[in-house]
């Protein structure tokens, strides 16, 4: 760790992330600034129709990568609470891989089937954290994100494509074996708390029964040290050290929101993911 740099996570944290596979809660900003982001949401990532491919339904383009469009998200995937506890885990060098915005209405049936977040992504090695930021409540009851801890201790296992209108994953991405769900701990969080996961860590969510949205940001994080093995270059941002690596070409901040320059760099990022995600299969043969 560099000097002057400050700790976000415990050492018993950062033992329990790695026993377990994450951990929660973390605080990275009062509700009220929650709030603020929220309305940033409301008012930039409404509903909008859903684009499809061969691999199934997709998030609206706004939603994901939304820190290349918006100048709201950007501070938020560089807010300096949430990079000291990924430094804590991954060290300085830090870069942003990808980012969605989960928007579960109330009393919807969208949720996430057992996964892992690594299975597509086609990074190695699995370094790769996410963090969840809460921007309403996410509850047992508004579908809150589940995991089975330690389960990243067992490595990239099978995944197949689930074709279901509800399952919000991009292709669908469900792990192959059954699930024993006994040991699932829910992890809820306030507006304005985060969560840390492993990218092996079997995680999902139920459908949202409350009367309000669940809504959060999962941001992709990976240090400079981590590569992309499929044959599409990637594009990532580097929010805080240096790339000594150059695995990937560097993304540009949004300067105003939505501007022709900004909606460029966001067209041509979620392009390249797509097409590499789309074409890479699963990671089971990387390590």
């Amino acid at each position: 760790m560099e000097a002057g740099m400050g700790r976000m996570l415990s050492a018993a944290q950062a033992d329990a992330y790695r026993r377990d596979g994450y951990v929660a809660p973390l605080r990275a900003v009062e509700a009220a600034q929650a709030e603020r982001w929220h309305q940033d949401v409301l008012r930039c990532c409404g509903e909008v129709a859903r684009t499809e491919s061969d691999a199934g339904l997709r998030q609206p383009s706004a939603r994901v990568k939304p820190y290349l469009l918006f100048p709201w998200a950007a501070a938020i995937v560089r807010h300096p609470a949430i990079l000291d506890a990924v430094e804590d885990l991954v060290g300085p060098d830090i870069l942003v891989f990808h980012t969605t915005l989960w928007w579960k209405p109330p009393h919807s049936e969208g949720f996430v089937p057992w996964h892992q977040d690594g299975t597509y992504f086609g990074l190695a090695p699995h370094e790769h954290v996410t963090a969840w930021l809460a921007l309403t409540p996410s509850t047992a009851e508004s579908g809150c994100v589940t995991v089975l801890p330690g389960s990243h201790r067992h490595g990239q296992l099978p995944h197949a494509d689930r074709k279901d209108p509800h399952v919000m994953l991009s292709r669908g991405q469900t792990v192959a074996a059954a699930v024993d769900a006994r040991p699932a701990v829910p992890i809820p969080l306030q507006p304005g708390e985060f969560s840390l996961h492993d990218t092996l860590v079997l995680h999902a969510s139920a459908p949202n029964r409350a009367a309000t949205a669940r809504v959060g940001l999962g941001i992709s994080y990976i240090p400079a040290r981590v590569r992309h093995v499929g044959p599409t270059r990637l594009s990532a941002t580097l929010v805080r050290g240096e790339d000594r690596h150059g695995h990937f070409d560097l993304e540009a901040a949004p300067a105003a929101e939505a501007d022709a320059a900004a909606r460029a760099v966001h067209a041509d990022s979620i392009a390249r993911f797509w097409t590499a995600s789309e074409s890479i299969p699963e990671m089971s043969l990387v390590h």
